[in-house]
């Protein structure tokens, strides 16, 4: 009997561990064979650990009270009750509704120093900024293989493949003085275009990375955020037409140093 051939779809239902015990057989035999298809599905592996380290914790808390579900008024109540319940024990609306509640878990505004960009009508908590730039972390920083596109090594090349797609003149800034070293970059989709992240280390190996966007439909101009996404922090703000969100696994502290950084060294002339 011939054997039916692999697929994509195949691939991630691995991943999502949903294929049944024959058709797993196939696909660890196919993967055995193939090492390229094999790496990218350890690939797929661990951004779903790292997204399930990010949206584990939010799955403890406590519905908003907006979210309680009103008393059955006819024999349609029931069924929508049970689908509820249905797509919570997935955690699709779990964590789609989660980001639509009005904000993020933690959100505050910040005054690093006096050279921080003023405040200003834009509502950036909505513009889903930090929730992009702290998820894009959560999902590259912890490969090890592969963290970035192109590597330091590289940065004149990273460089001008980054502006040419964002369509603006970018360069990573220099953090050696706070300890970090840049590690290279990668080009990732955004809720409008293109946007780029740079990725750094220090001594000890803990990982930074700055989330560049060039999509603001409003040219504005915000103060310094911060903001907790699980056990991600994020700093970031909107200068006009550009958007930046720094995060790590660190102090609120320590970050607002590398924003303070970051912000002074964007507007060198």
């Amino acid at each position: 009997m011939t054997q039916t051939p692999i697929t994509e779809t195949d691939l991630q239902a691995y991943v999502d561990e949903q294929l049944e015990p024959a058709r797993r057989a196939e696909v660890d035999a196919w993967l055995h064979r193939h090492p390229t298809d094999a790496a990218r599905v350890q690939d797929f592996q661990r951004q779903n650990e790292a997204l399930r380290k990010l949206f584990d914790p939010m799955l403890e808390e406590p519905l908003p009270p907006q979210w309680a579900l009103p008393k059955p008024r006819n024999r349609l109540a029931p069924n929508l009750m049970r689908m509820a319940a249905m797509l919570s024990a997935l955690g699709v609306g779990v964590i789609l509704g989660w980001f639509g509640r009005g904000g993020l878990l933690l959100q505050e505004p910040v005054t690093v120093a006096d050279s921080t960009p003023p405040v200003t009508a834009l509502a950036v908590a909505d513009s889903g900024l930090a929730h992009r730039a702290a998820i894009a972390h959560a999902v590259y920083s912890p490969d090890i293989r592969r963290p970035v596109e192109i590597g330091a090594d590289q940065e004149s090349q990273l460089v001008a493949w980054l502006s040419n797609r964002l369509g603006i003149k970018l360069k990573p800034p220099s953090l050696g003085a706070l300890g970090y070293e840049l590690i290279g970059g990668r080009l990732l989709p955004g809720a409008a275009g293109p946007v780029a992240q740079f990725m750094y280390h220090d001594a000890s190996g803990k990982r930074l990375t700055l989330y560049v966007s060039h999509e603001a439909d409003t040219p504005s101009t915000t103060a310094f955020q911060f903001v907790k996404e699980g056990p991600i922090s994020v700093f970031f703000w909107v200068d006009e037409d550009m958007g930046y969100a720094i995060s790590a696994g660190t102090d609120k502290a320590e970050l607002a140093q590398v924003a303070l950084t970051v912000y002074k060294q964007l507007h060198q002339d």
